[in-house]
């Protein structure tokens, strides 16, 4: 299910984005040049301030004619410029859980720096998962995969991504590489004052997923990369394409 490169700006060929709150608060080193945050400011907006929006219900939204707005089968990119497990958000994720599983029909995917938090407000008809709901953990550096992986492999979920972003630094993902895992996806810092993203430490994880035979994704080159000792400056527009243009996605099939 994962496919966990999503766009910064939360559009995504052939998927739907759905917001149901935007604005976060930042708690780690991968948070210091948010996307969200740079987003913001040009409207004078607050992003460390929650908020509800006005695509709350977008899920469950329905046509004159009584359709869905949004057909079956589509995958919805969730919480982009949040994050799902955002302490202020408490009061109105149990109507969230409550619109995915009534949307079965739907694929789900938000990533989260919050994996701590999880376990203390899954539905309670959670189970092992909803089948239709897919959750990245998100890892900048080692320090934060020591922290949060263990906590991701231990919380009933049906399926997990580990999303290395913004990578600031070379990853030891090894004793977390497991089938459990359905994908884990690599990309650098985007923004004028992106950190390097060297790509060394993304052929790296690479590797470590081949070893292990977990899927790979490389998503996004970053504003900075180094490869070979040269840093290259690459434009937001290009991040995406000249990292599906390196080739070297690893997948694999499952029975």
């Amino acid at each position: 299910m994962p496919r966990s490169g999503a766009p910064e700006n939360g559009t995504v060929a052939m998927s739907v984005a759905w917001n149901p709150w935007h604005g976060c608060r930042k708690i780690s080193e991968g948070c210091r040049h948010c996307y969200v945050y740079r987003q913001d400011e040009q409207y004078a907006l607050d992003s460390s301030e929650a908020r509800k929006t006005g695509a709350f219900n977008l899920p469950v939204r329905r046509s004159r004619d009584g359709r869905f707005k949004i057909p079956a089968g589509e995958m919805v990119y969730t919480c982009f410029t949040s994050d799902f497990l955002l302490e202020e958000a408490d009061a109105w994720r149990a109507e969230a859980w409550a619109m995915m599983r009534m949307r079965h029909d739907l694929s789900f995917m938000f990533f989260t720096k919050r994996i701590d938090r999880l376990q203390a407000v899954l539905p309670p008809d959670w189970g092992e998962g909803y089948d239709n709901v897919a959750i990245g953990c998100t890892v900048e550096n080692q320090e934060m995969a020591d922290r949060r992986l263990p906590i991701f492999l231990e919380t009933p979920i049906r399926h997990r991504a580990i999303v290395c972003a913004p990578l600031l630094g070379p990853l030891e993902l090894e004793p977390y590489l497991s089938p459990a895992i359905e994908e884990v996806s690599a990309g650098g810092e985007s923004g004028p004052d992106a950190r390097i993203c060297d790509y060394d430490w993304v052929l790296s994880i690479r590797q470590q997923c081949v070893d292990a035979d977990v899927p790979f994704c490389y998503h996004q080159t970053g504003a900075r990369l180094r490869k070979e000792g040269r840093i290259y400056r690459i434009r937001r527009i290009y991040q995406h394409a000249q990292a599906r243009q390196a080739g070297i996605d690893y997948k694999i099939k499952r029975e």
